[in-house]
């Protein structure tokens, strides 16, 4: 009897645990909030939700967005995004091939062709994933020639995620950390800007541009 008894004991005591354990991650799945969705910016076949500004033709070319100029441009080519953006993570892939290019976070156009914001630096032989304020401090974050061929596949499809939260921000290229500012004073919201710089021939692919907007 004592051993039944003993059994019992142990078995009620399982099942309280049990019960208790259930109940505590029921509760913190009903607590901690979903994380936000990414949204895809780009459908593969249009350049819907985004306009272009200055030299260059933005084309789809094989599911993705190519930047393109026959010769050295005049002016910059920009392809702009039409919704404005503050706090988000933005990731995409991107290939270059020829000059010199970048993928803007909270920008803004002074016509006919400047982006002013923060520029993270898209090119085939540079300092690809680093962080460039346009017309204003210029380099703020840039990587080491020595970093840069640990991460890059050079005239292949690589991906970078970019994020910005208030004055934090932080490049990743190929899930390798590049460039971080921390207490940046660029933190008002502006466009998402593909750009080709002005003075190239270019040749620049993007793809999968995909965005989580954040509190």
């Amino acid at each position: 009897m004592k051993k039944h008894s003993a059994l019992s004991v142990l078995g009620l005591v399982f099942l309280l645990f049990l019960s208790v354990v259930m109940t505590a991650t029921a509760n913190e799945k009903k607590e901690k909030p979903s994380e936000p969705a990414w949204v895809s910016l780009f459908d593969g076949k249009t350049l819907d939700g985004w306009h272009q500004v200055g030299d260059g033709r933005w084309e789809i070319e094989d599911g993705a967005i190519a930047g393109k100029t026959d010769k050295a441009a005049k002016l910059y080519g920009l392809l702009v995004s039409d919704k404005k953006y503050k706090n988000l993570k933005v990731r995409f892939k991107f290939k270059t091939l020829e000059g010199n290019s970048g993928f803007y976070v909270r920008g803004y156009i002074e016509e006919p062709d400047r982006a002013n914001g923060l520029q993270i630096e898209v090119d085939p032989r540079g300092f690809t994933g680093g962080i460039y304020e346009s017309y204003k401090r210029g380099w703020v974050s840039r990587p080491t020639e020595e970093h840069v061929k640990r991460y890059m596949n050079f005239d292949q499809w690589n991906e970078m995620e970019i994020t910005a939260i208030d004055g934090y921000v932080i490049t990743h290229v190929n899930g390798i950390k590049v460039a971080e500012l921390l207490n940046d004073p660029v933190q008002k919201a502006g466009h998402l800007i593909l750009q080709m710089h002005s003075g190239n021939k270019m040749l620049v692919y993007f793809k999968d541009i995909e965005v989580v907007e954040l509190p």
